[in-house]
């Protein structure tokens, strides 16, 4: 009889991941491929966050929407649940979209100004559940909508009739709608004040304990990594060249990279995110 450990699949893993993009010439210079991602490797558990980390232009947001199923890698292995991704195809079919949905970093242009809320959320069944009928769709849809902490009347409303941080919890319904098993969420609290990104990393950490999300965080905010995730990949010139837990990266970490990024960037408000959290999850307690 083994002794060993019994392993879960992870529900996304990258192997060797990597991204070419054709720059096309002209009068004055030749056409080239310029490499955004040299052979990533990462994966995450269920229920798990991924900090994915960098200064700008360093693969982060490439990556994301590799992961996300936007775009097909140039090479190497994706697997969501086990399943490996046809890189070659032009786009997966429904059921492995449905596995994996993403919330963008700009709430203001991220929803369509024409549509109405209800609308935007029933959207994704009607395209990938077309046997689920009109009134399940607004059942699900308007229960979605209280899951984010909106009300019922809000379903007939345009997105410009609301805040950046509701559009976003909008967004976040929306990306939940099909139950998928991972959300990737590329920089989802930069375009807010504080006080709402707090809110809405409140919202964020409630649904993944209430439907065991699995999260890929893209952030160029270390306090917010530093609140959210369970483990940190950070990324330079298209190369992971550190990841590991969230406490031992802050605590000591080990690329030189990573210490010019962590020493460049400050790191506040964690302890009040987190006191703001403890707070709030007392009151519910209470109540």
């Amino acid at each position: 009889m083994s002794g060993s450990t019994p392993t879960t699949t992870p529900v996304v893993e990258g192997r060797a991941i990597v991204q070419d993009y054709h720059v096309p010439g002209s009068m004055f210079a030749r056409a080239k491929t310029v490499r955004a991602l040299k052979g990533v490797d990462f994966k995450v558990e269920k229920g798990k966050t991924l900090a994915i980390v960098g200064e700008s232009g360093s693969g982060k947001s490439t990556l994301a929407r590799v992961i996300a199923l936007i775009d097909a890698p140039s090479g190497g292995e994706l697997l969501i649940d086990g399943e490996k991704v046809d890189i070659s195809a032009r786009r997966p079919g429904p059921a492995m979209r449905s596995k994996v949905q993403m919330v963008f970093q700009n709430p203001y242009g991220s929803l369509n100004p024409r549509q109405k809320v209800g609308d935007v959320l029933m959207e994704p069944l009607i395209i990938n559940k077309p046997e689920i009928t009109a009134s399940e769709r607004r059942e699900r849809a308007e229960a979605m909508l209280a899951k984010v902490g909106l009300m019922p009347e809000h379903f007939n409303r345009y997105p410009h009739m609301f805040s950046g941080g509701q559009r976003q919890r909008i967004a976040i319904a929306r990306a939940l709608m099909l139950n998928p098993s991972l959300l990737v969420l590329d920089e989802p609290v930069s375009a807010l004040d504080l006080s709402v990104q707090a809110q809405v990393l409140n919202l964020l950490a409630d649904l993944q304990d209430e439907f065991a999300l699995t999260y890929v965080f893209v952030s160029h905010d270390l306090s917010v990594v530093r609140y959210i995730a369970d483990d940190v990949m950070v990324i330079s010139k298209g190369e992971a060249v550190e990841i590991g837990t969230r406490e031992a990266l802050f605590a000591d970490p080990q690329h030189a990279y990573t210490r010019q990024l962590f020493a460049a960037t400050p790191v506040t408000d964690v302890e009040a995110i987190r006191a703001r959290v403890a707070k709030r999850k007392a009151a519910k307690a209470l109540a």
